[in-house]
């Protein structure tokens, strides 16, 4: 009884206020929805250099190598996103696109696997910065506790947390085949059994509890990284003749880095405070969905949740995209090896 009354109270909802933020919604799309395209193949063009590029240069250390870990899960996000990107942009531009199937499949089929690979990528971007965090604490167990080995290891441990995680709302969806009776021939249709279940724990788990874990380690790793930053910038400004500056440059200052660490800081805390900034928005509304069970896409703030959903996802295929610029402005070897390959040099990087 309470269900029923419940779902007449929100077809009532629906009936009285079926515009409610239609406009926002209009207007969001109109401006981000073309974006998508341009950002997603954008992105699966950089990550496949920024592979290429860490391949050529060598995977030598855990940095690198969490590093194309990262380029790799950001590559699967964008290809699995693909779909969901382009079915967004058909049904809000051509609303009478002939599709031969349920248009669903495009919307949603792939868009849990596509954030699992983003999840990945979150965890990865955790370690990056706990990494390099613990090379500031410990710079001379660094190395025998972070080896190349065990970073290996987190990478898989990360990847198969992901999956994990997602589990219970990728098992809601499945494509299941019906008869058009209009066509009398077959059309795949997407069920979602369970969903709102499934959602809610979801919810809970990945979009709430990891989310805030990630985040509060992550700017925990920013403020720390940034700190010694400024104390290392400080430290270099004081020296004033330029054989002294000649010197500093040369060997490890007296907080045990070197001006390539540094490099290495700043490119890990410009990653992490793009993954802060990025995830900023999904947090938001994920907790306002978690508070208010009527932010969702068959409800009276279906339109308020579609604006919540095309700045989430934005912000997501930007994050996917864009730390070739990152990698290209602070990390020498990769600048190096990038311009002999696109022949913009002409001596081979050492």
């Amino acid at each position: 009884m309470a269900s029923n009354t419940a779902s007449n109270s929100t077809a009532l909802s629906l009936i009285t206020e079926p515009n409610l933020y239609w406009r926002e919604y209009m207007w969001t799309s109109k401006v981000l929805l073309p974006s998508w395209p341009v950002i997603i193949l954008f992105g699966i063009v950089a990550n496949l250099t920024n592979i290429s590029v860490f391949l050529k240069t060598g995977v030598k250390d855990n940095v690198t190598t969490l590093l194309l870990s990262l380029s790799v899960s950001d590559l699967l996000y964008l290809v699995l996103i693909l779909p969901t990107a382009c079915s967004y942009v058909i049904i809000r531009f051509a609303p009478d696109w002939p599709w031969s199937f349920d248009n669903q499949i495009g919307l949603q089929l792939l868009y849990w696997p596509a954030f699992t690979c983003y999840d990945c990528s979150a965890f990865l971007s955790v370690w990056l910065g706990i990494t390099r965090c613990a090379c500031v604490a410990m710079p001379l167990r660094f190395k025998s506790v972070f080896t190349k080995a065990r970073t290996v290891k987190i990478v898989i441990a990360s990847f198969l947390l992901a999956v994990v995680l997602r589990i219970p709302i990728i098992s809601v969806y499945r494509v299941v085949w019906r008869t058009n009776p209009n066509t009398n021939s077959s059309y795949a249709y997407i069920v979602k059994p369970n969903r709102e279940a499934m959602t809610r724990v979801n919810d809970i788990l990945n979009r709430n509890s990891i989310l805030y874990i990630n985040f509060i380690i992550m700017i925990t790793c920013v403020s720390v990284l940034s700190f010694q930053l400024h104390r290392a910038s400080r430290i270099r400004r004081s020296f004033t003749s330029a054989s002294a500056a000649q010197q500093e440059s040369a060997k490890p200052d007296n907080q045990g880095l070197s001006t390539r660490d540094l490099h290495v800081l700043q490119s890990v805390v410009v990653v992490c405070s793009i993954f802060i900034m990025s995830q900023a928005p999904f947090l938001m509304y994920s907790t306002a969905r978690l508070i208010n069970h009527e932010l969702d896409i068959d409800t009276r703030y279906r339109f308020l949740f579609s604006v919540f959903t095309i700045i989430s996802l934005t912000c997501s295929n930007l994050n996917a995209s864009v730390n070739v610029f990152v990698y290209y402005r602070y990390n020498s070897k990769y600048r190096a090896q990038l311009n002999y390959m696109l022949k913009t040099r002409g001596k081979k990087p050492s």
